[in-house]
């Protein structure tokens, strides 16, 4: 079983991939029927197709491949839960090898499957949002011209994403890694027909390999330090190692520190943390479902899984814990900043996926692993309900992205509205204390609790912060799209409709996961359960306390996330419903502050000068004067041009005339006289 969860979505990768326009070609058909219908432009059923006329027309090609991936990640889906209820009531881990993998003195690697709570939540996360993005997909889709390898990349996309979190050792781990951001890479940049979906693919690359050096560098050392690379191996000699160092050029540093600070460098680069963050708005280029997978359930959340993986190296070494919360913190605090005034809906969203990260990072931080495991499951629910919802809103928008160009659209797609709103209560937190809330209301708020609970008071007003901006943010996307009157002109006005059954069915489940899933599993991940649900799939420390800790906190702190909610809440009906003019003055007149928080704090600028110009030059310089001066120059092309000018003069003593021809001899017989008479042997 565990085998099948794991292996069908690259059996469907593979064969969608390989034989998708070739295989069973008299299955192909029109495949309109899905719900991606075409407005009166001729535009398809997601928003690229606008303005692209690469992307225009009907697709009749084979639709088999996109119904083989959905069954199989469907069949893997309903596989997961079935592990994930049995966890819930008999936690016991189990190992699946599949074959013996690297044995290279003593470095020993097998593929084996690890199988325990916190891989059964994963599972469930991955393939749960994966089979409603790849359902989704069929309607919004159905118009591409390259559908087969959408759904083979997207499959290719989960397997990865299920080697990482199913890995036993972390060079199974670093496989499933690098997979993902191979399948990253070729989902942002699924449309290569345009310059700026090429340009964020290889942004997000070359981020990442930031982040993967880090990783690399951490894997090595733990080998170093633990001589195995197995997780039982390294957790078992854990305790061992507190206490010893690391000579480096000429410090000796705290092994488990260093282990930890470049294992999270790794982590930072694939969750998108403060300083490394800057491809993930740019990895809206990809389409639409492509930003639900990555965002909600998949490539985002392996830095998280990593270190709650890693708890019982982490648990040892606080001062690499305390980084992970100030990271973790600012993070939330800047991504919230720059979402207050984002203009495309679906960056709002990005900075929000950005922020919400940074809630998990702090939980870690702050030893909470399952915290901040829970805020990853809740997390998938309503961020892929929103992505996805944001998608039935381009569509029905012929394409158009920009919220100001919206409005007033409740009256015309009343189902998305009401999954919008479900997806909005649940990340903004909405809930009373003691009695009911959405998904995000017991996960965000139990990590703002923690920060406060373990004394972390940078953080704790930070978080708080950034829950007033998420609020104010995503209520503004609300207001801004659903409410109010139209912006978008009358042509597009006339043609916007509700998407088909088959983009909708995804939101209806994943509305159901927003609502109640916090309300339903919150007693195993932070409740009375959590010892018993966990087991040893994450480890805490005797003085670890903080789930006690976190429900005895002051009433105020446990209210201070719904006050912050409900004064984002207001600020956004007097912003956009009461007084709709009030936010273009007050940007007019706080303009620096506007503009500052327009341009992302300036990080591409910033990076752009330090980073990019610089290599750039570099580059030009090597090629130019490096590789075109100095080895061409001197090399092969020096030495072809200096034969080239021999023969030039050679030629020249080919005159013609028998003259100089019998000078020449006479010369050559003069010369071999001489050297006979003078030089010869005596």
């Amino acid at each position: 079983m565990y085998q099948a969860i794991v292996f069908l979505p690259l059996l469907g990768a593979l064969v969608a991939g390989l034989f998708g326009t070739s295989l069973f070609k008299n299955m192909g058909r029109d495949a309109d029927v899905y719900g991606g219908h075409h407005d009166a432009h001729g535009h398809g059923g997601h928003e690229e197709h606008h303005g692209h006329d690469d992307h225009h027309g009907h697709y009749h090609g084979p639709v088999w491949p996109m119904y083989l991936t959905t069954a199989l990640l469907f069949v893997s889906a309903a596989l997961s839960w079935y592990v994930f209820v049995g966890f819930l009531h008999h936690p016991e881990p189990v190992k699946v090898e599949v074959l013996r993998w690297i044995s290279s003195g003593t470095l020993t690697s097998s593929w084996a499957l690890r199988i325990d709570t916190l891989t059964a939540v994963m599972l469930v996360v991955v393939n749960s949002v994966s089979a409603l993005v790849h359902l989704y997909s069929l309607g919004y889709m159905s118009h591409d011209e390259h559908q087969p390898r959408f759904f083979a990349y997207l499959s290719l996309f989960t397997f990865a994403m299920l080697m990482l979190v199913t890995s036993d050792n972390l060079i199974q781990m670093f496989f499933g890694w690098e997979g993902v951001g191979l399948a990253s890479y070729l989902l942002i940049g699924f449309w290569y027909t345009r310059a700026s979906a090429n340009a964020a693919a290889i942004k997000a690359f070359v981020v990442n390999r930031v982040g993967d050096f880090g990783f690399a560098l951490g894997i090595f050392g733990v080998f170093l330090a633990f001589g195995s690379v197995e997780f039982d191996t390294i957790f078992a000699g854990a305790q061992g190692a507190v206490g010893k160092s690391i000579h480096f050029l000429s410090w000796d540093l705290d092994a488990l520190t260093v282990l930890c600070l470049l294992l999270f460098m790794g982590a930072m680069g694939k969750s998108a943390q403060f300083l490394l963050h800057t491809w993930l708005p740019d990895a809206m280029e990809g389409p639409t479902p492509v930003s639900a997978l990555i965002h909600a359930a998949t490539m985002v959340t392996a830095g998280v899984f990593l270190v709650a993986r890693m708890s019982p190296l982490f648990e040892l070494a606080p001062a690499a814990r305390e980084v992970v919360v100030i990271v973790g913190a600012v993070t939330a605090f800047f991504a919230a900043t720059v979402g207050l005034v984002q203009n495309d809906i679906k960056r709002v969203i990005a900075y929000s996926t950005c922020s919400q990260l940074g809630y998990m990072f702090v939980a870690l931080g702050v030893g909470g692993y399952g915290i901040a495991i829970f805020h990853l499951f809740t997390h998938a629910f309503f961020k892929a309900l929103l992505f996805l919802g944001a998608g039935s809103v381009i569509h029905a928008m012929s394409g158009e992205q920009d919220m100001r160009k919206m409005g007033g659209l409740a009256p015309h797609i009343r189902v998305t509205w009401a999954m919008m709103l479900i997806g909005t209560l649940a990340l903004t937190g909405v809930g009373i204390p003691g009695l009911f809330g959405f998904a995000g209301f017991y996960s965000k708020d139990a990590i703002i609790e923690a920060s406060f609970a373990t004394n972390h008071g940078l953080a704790f007003g930070l978080l708080v912060i950034a829950a007033f901006c998420t609020s104010f943010y995503s209520w503004r996307l609300a207001f801004m799209t659903f409410n109010g009157a139209p912006r978008a002109d009358k042509e597009v006005m006339e043609h916007v409709h509700e998407s088909g059954q088959i983009m909708l069915i995804p939101l209806y489940l994943l509305g159901i996961g927003a609502i109640v899933a916090g309300f339903v599993f919150s007693g195993y991940f932070i409740g009375h359960h959590e010892q018993e649900f966990w087991g040893n799939a994450i480890f805490r420390s005797a003085e670890n306390q903080v789930i006690r800790e976190m429900h005895e906190v002051p009433g105020l702190v446990k209210w201070s996330a719904t006050i912050a909610m409900l004064a984002g809440l207001l600020l956004a009906i007097l912003f956009y419903i009461r007084n709709t003019a009030l936010p273009a003055r007050l940007a007019k007149q706080h303009w620096p502050i506007y503009k500052f928080l327009l341009n992302k704090w300036y990080f591409d600028e910033l990076y752009d000068f330090i980073f990019v110009r610089p290599a750039m030059w570099l580059g030009r310089v090597l090629w130019k004067k490096g590789d075109g001066a100095v080895i061409d120059g001197l090399g092969p092309d020096g030495v072809s041009a200096r034969v080239g000018d021999v023969t030039t003069q050679v030629v020249k003593l080919q005159t013609g005339y028998v003259y100089h021809y019998a000078f020449a001899m006479l010369i050559g017989v003069a010369a071999l006289a001489s050297w006979f008479a003078f030089g010869g042997t005596h």
